[in-house]
């Protein structure tokens, strides 16, 4: 959710209204967002028709038949509470702040973002969405750009550690193919170069936003779509607004919100596999969850990473020794209840959040 210059995060009253009206608002967000769902309806249905065939379909069916449904349950609790990690990253960065706003109103507002955020705009939309209605709490504009930015900064930040320590694995193990191995290092390039320029930018920052607004309507020009600079400039101001309030020591507890999110996220693909009847080791369900969830947020033309995570986690599994069937039986409903569920309750929360 990294979403023009620092009068935004912090300016005065007229500024503030005026910025505030210039951002994207849900509205238009969640009309666009109506137009691709059938979209996403149909490639989720093509990944979940699809995948079972790595199987045959009769020994999935036969896996979900004899499935623990304490074990599932398990695993809905654990994505619940992990949903309740996202809310607190909120309330922890409202607090950072001074501002309040309460877990279970931060676990709507993310559901609700990153629906829309899915299909209208990416990190941008879900960004200008969580600006909006963290706003509309009465948390001031300083705090509403950081719940805006410093969300998706943390729970990447985590899927990067947790990718690369997968890859680490791999390649202690010596199970990493050649093309894995490739990819491996072209991530770390890529994070490389990210991070060195990400540093130059925060001393050269008037530089680095006409470069980020240079590259962002090439890439909106390249796909046809309308762009104005104002969204880039909004989102680079935000990151290192994010950036200066970290290095005054404000990222314990979002980043403790960062971590929870993701412990018990991946508590709910491990509980899926007891499930199934086949528990993993701490390292094969780190090796399986880490990378392909990076792989689907760089994926970002593919909302939600559908088929890339799916697939991805499915080959890293079998190829540890998970069987086929099992795999896809525990990865798919892993899907259903960590992205599926959530991203069609977050609609109706989106419209309930702009009424009010």
């Amino acid at each position: 959710m990294i979403n023009r210059g620092q009068q935004l995060v912090g300016a005065n009253g007229g500024d503030e209204n005026q910025n505030h009206r210039s951002l994207a608002s849900p509205p238009p967000l969640v009309l666009r967002a109506g137009r691709y769902l059938p979209t996403l309806i149909f490639l989720g249905l093509a990944v979940h028709l699809v995948l079972p065939q790595l199987a045959s379909v009769e020994e999935s069916l036969q896996v979900i038949k004899a499935m623990a449904l304490w074990a599932v349950l398990l695993a809905a609790l654990a994505q619940t509470i992990s949903y309740m990690g996202s809310g607190y990253l909120l309330h922890s960065i409202a607090a950072t702040v001074n501002q309040k706003l309460s877990v279970p109103r931060g676990i709507l507002i993310t559901l609700a973002a990153a629906s829309v955020g899915l299909l209208a705009g990416g990190p941008l939309g879900n960004g200008a969405a969580t600006y909006r209605w963290v706003r509309k709490q009465g948390v001031s504009a300083e705090g509403s750009g950081l719940a805006g930015t410093l969300p998706t900064l943390f729970n990447n930040t985590i899927l990067i550690i947790l990718g690369v320590a997968g890859m680490l694995h791999l390649l202690t193990e010596k199970e990493l193919s050649p093309i894995q191995a490739l990819a491996f290092l072209l991530i770390l390039i890529g994070l490389s170069l990210g991070l060195a320029a990400v540093s130059w930018g925060k001393r050269h920052r008037e530089v680095f936003t006409s470069a980020a607004v240079r590259k962002a309507a090439l890439f909106y020009r390249a796909f046809h779509m309308p762009y104005t600079p104002n969204s880039t400039e909004t989102a680079v101001s935000r990151m290192f607004a994010a950036f200066d309030l970290l290095e005054k020591g404000g990222w314990k507890r979002p980043a403790l919100g960062a971590t929870l999110t993701a412990s018990f996220d991946m508590l709910t693909l491990y509980f899926f596999f007891i499930a199934a009847g086949n528990p993993v080791s701490p390292s094969i369900l780190l090796v399986g969850y880490g990378l392909p969830l990076l792989f689907g947020r760089l994926a970002f033309l593919l909302p939600g990473g559908v088929g890339i995570v799916e697939s991805t986690m499915a080959a890293l599994y079998t190829g540890l020794g998970v069987p086929g069937p099992i795999a896809v039986v525990a990865i798919l409903s892993y899907r259903m209840f960590s992205f599926w569920i959530p991203t069609f309750i977050g609609f109706p929360l989106a419209a309930y959040l702009q009424r009010k």
